[in-house]
């Protein structure tokens, strides 16, 4: 059965498995998350659940989602988000989901977003190449340089790499090992780094392909 949840990245660590080898883990805080609504196939013409996660403040929360949440008999959760499961039929609304969902040895999917850099010239964004500091490069040596675009076609190829935002973008790393399970302080272990900075929230799925 497929499962998901909501967490909140703690930072990163290292643990030692039977051998003494050193793995470098991520520790999410996954969980407790709560089911918001249960979507059908009769109803919304696909099956999903949305679950919640953090608590919040009233005073933060707009009415209409006041009363989405009330409407649900929840409390309010600073954090929504929908999971397409396989199977959807063991989980109703109000049920808790906790880091205990998962196993040891779980292959999963985690998705956050990654940390924002600002505006940022081609050289850091895209790994191009500068010019060199001698021979007359000027002020210029760290510029994009000649985009190669004459009187045809007049114009920037669409794709080209240009100075621009970079970071704060939505990045799914795939095929992660969990580690280690406190469920008892609901804290997930996961092999490798997890996208996003600390304190960020993210998104763990069971990945359908197994190790």
């Amino acid at each position: 059965m497929q499962k998901g949840i909501i967490g909140k990245k703690i930072g990163m660590t290292q643990i030692f498995d039977e051998t003494g080898k050193v793995i470098p883990v991520t520790v999410v805080e996954a969980g407790p998350c709560v089911v918001v609504r249960k979507k059908t196939l009769e109803n919304d013409g696909y099956e999903a659940v949305q679950l919640g996660f953090g608590d919040i403040r009233a005073k933060r929360v707009n009415k209409p989602l006041r009363r989405y949440f009330e409407k649900a008999g929840v409390a309010l959760k600073r954090t929504l988000k929908e999971f397409r499961l396989d199977d959807i039929s063991g989980l109703n609304v109000g049920d808790i989901v906790k880091a205990d969902t998962f196993a040891e040895g779980d292959i999963v999917d985690v998705c956050g977003t990654s940390k924002g850099k600002g505006y940022a010239g081609t050289i850091k964004r895209h790994n191009n190449a500068r010019l060199k500091e001698t021979h007359g490069s000027g002020p210029v040596h760290r510029h994009a340089g000649s985009m190669g675009a004459c009187s045809s076609p007049s114009r920037i190829y669409k794709g080209k790499g240009m100075p621009g935002h970079l970071g704060a973008e939505r990045v799914t790393v795939q095929n992660l090992k969990i580690v280690k399970i406190d469920a008892e302080n609901n804290l997930i272990a996961i092999k490798g780094a997890v996208p996003g900075p600390k304190n960020g929230t993210v998104t763990i799925v069971d990945c359908v392909k197994k190790a």
